[in-house]
């Protein structure tokens, strides 16, 4: 509604019963006059910030004072950063999956397969329509493109093409065949293609989207393949680390995560010059865990320099699934508030809908946090379960296949790797590192989340019976 300091109408007076009833016309459509259009103009930006393999411990605001993330720390500080968030799987693809569709992993591929069968894919064709799947989901830029929204997807992207994902402009352009019959090529199509280059070589593509759509509500894929491997951080970041006490591996990889922290520092400069920052619902999260110590050399091991430590990425252990979680948008979201209560990355997803007063599609596992973001009473996540696939192997560097599982709530976390027979039990908030298995001395915890789990596979029974 337009700004009305004094209401006069030439000729009346308010003091008169017909200047009166004018004013109130007059007041009737002033209020009226905006279209309906215009409501575009109040929707948030959204960005979606992934780190690519960045092991929660590894930033300023979770602690780690050996590594210099100050974007990072500053956008946690601006926000509300919940400390105890997890992914769904212990590797990239599914957990990514999950942020656009807000499905668990596991849901998805019952989906697909009910999809492929529906359609009568044969045996030789399914590994093609997977790749090309997401097309048939709901996925957030879908949704968001009901409101109005432009999307752009950048970085890491193992869905043939932005458009798969719904998005309306992307990096991300698949592959063709003859892309198929160099492995090595098709595999970084597969991963991304030029989509990688955003973050490593290039900020220009999410520039020149932010400049041609700036009138327009956006969201923002940002995905960066940092500090995923290789560990080639340009001299500015990784001479930030090269005459501390710490391994060459430690070195390498806190450089990427420096680097990864400088693009998001861009990033964010780029939308205050242009004017967009302050109406923009920042998001953080990981897309698996890392284990890489200040004190653990990997620099001279093939398997390790690429996946990090055993209990980090495509491990059944907490930091392979662990992530901090930050959501940020001035003056509506409070600043400097740390959370301990549970959250799963499928509640980012649902909780940008609520803001955006979208219904969740059907079959969404994430529940909306934001009336645990505005302060208001709300039951958050008692207790979080999920499945693994595939856990690593050094005879492959892509893993090999493993039915694993694992359970977190606010005392333990528990993992079963179903394929080797091992059970194990930690008092998650002292053993954060999962060192000590206290499964013997609390074998009635242990009895009680196996129940658990057996509950959370029941409505899953036909994946588990198929994946046999």
């Amino acid at each position: 509604m337009k700004n009305v300091s004094k209401l006069t109408v030439k000729g009346l007076s308010a003091n008169t019963p017909l200047g009166l009833m004018m004013l109130c016309l007059f007041l009737f459509f002033a209020c009226a006059e905006k279209p309906e259009t215009d409501t575009t103009a109040e929707l948030p930006n959204i960005v979606l910030i992934v780190g690519d393999d960045h092991g929660y411990p590894y930033f300023g605001f979770m602690g780690a004072d050996y590594v210099q993330t100050p974007n990072m720390d500053t956008l946690a500080a601006s926000g509300t950063l919940f400390t105890q968030g997890y992914v769904p799987e212990n590797h990239c693809r599914p957990s990514l999956n999950t942020l656009m569709t807000g499905m668990m992993p596991i849901d998805y591929k019952l989906r697909l397969a009910e999809m492929m069968e529906e359609r009568n894919i044969p045996d030789s064709g399914k590994v093609e329509f997977d790749h090309h799947a997401m097309q048939y989901f709901q996925t957030l830029p879908v949704l968001l493109k009901e409101k109005g929204y432009k999307s752009f997807q950048g970085g890491k992207w193992w869905e043939y093409n932005y458009q798969n994902g719904g998005f309306t402009h992307g990096m991300s352009t698949g592959w063709t065949k003859d892309d198929k019959k160099d492995g090595g090529k098709w595999f970084k199509q597969f991963m991304g293609g030029e989509g990688l280059n955003l973050g490593r070589a290039t900020m220009e593509p999410v520039y020149e989207f932010i400049e041609e759509y700036k009138s327009d509500p956006m969201f923002i894929w940002y995905a960066p393949e940092l500090p995923h491997y290789p560990f080639d951080a340009p001299d500015r970041y990784y001479n930030l680390y090269k005459d501390k006490d710490m391994t060459e591996s430690a070195k390498r990889y806190y450089a990427n995560c420096t680097w990864f922290d400088d693009g998001v520092g861009e990033l964010t400069r780029y939308l205050k010059s242009v004017g967009e920052f302050d109406n923009t619902l920042f998001m953080y999260v990981n897309d698996n865990g890392w284990e890489q110590r200040p004190d653990q050399e990997f620099w001279d091991d093939p398997m390790r320099s690429h996946n990090g430590g055993d209990k980090g990425k495509s491990s059944i252990y907490d930091q392979s699934f662990r992530t901090p979680i930050i959501f940020s948008w001035k003056g509506q979201i409070e600043s400097g508030v740390r959370k301990s209560e549970l959250i799963h990355s499928a509640d980012i997803p649902a909780t940008v809908l609520d803001y955006l007063g979208i219904d969740a599609p059907a079959g969404y596992f994430g529940k909306s946090y934001r009336p645990l973001l505005e302060g208001k009473p709300f039951e958050a996540r008692k207790e979080i379960i999920g499945n693994v696939t595939t856990t690593r192997s050094f005879e492959d560097m892509m893993g090999q296949p493993t039915e694993g599982f694992w359970y977190r709530d606010a005392d333990w976390f528990f993992r079963w790797n179903k394929t080797k027979g091992e059970q194990e039990l930690f008092a998650q908030l002292k053993d954060p590192n999962n060192d000590n298995n206290v499964m013997a001395d609390h074998p009635e915890v242990a009895s009680e989340i196996l129940k658990r789990i057996d509950a959370w596979k029941k409505p899953r029974a036909e994946y588990f019976s198929e994946s046999k």
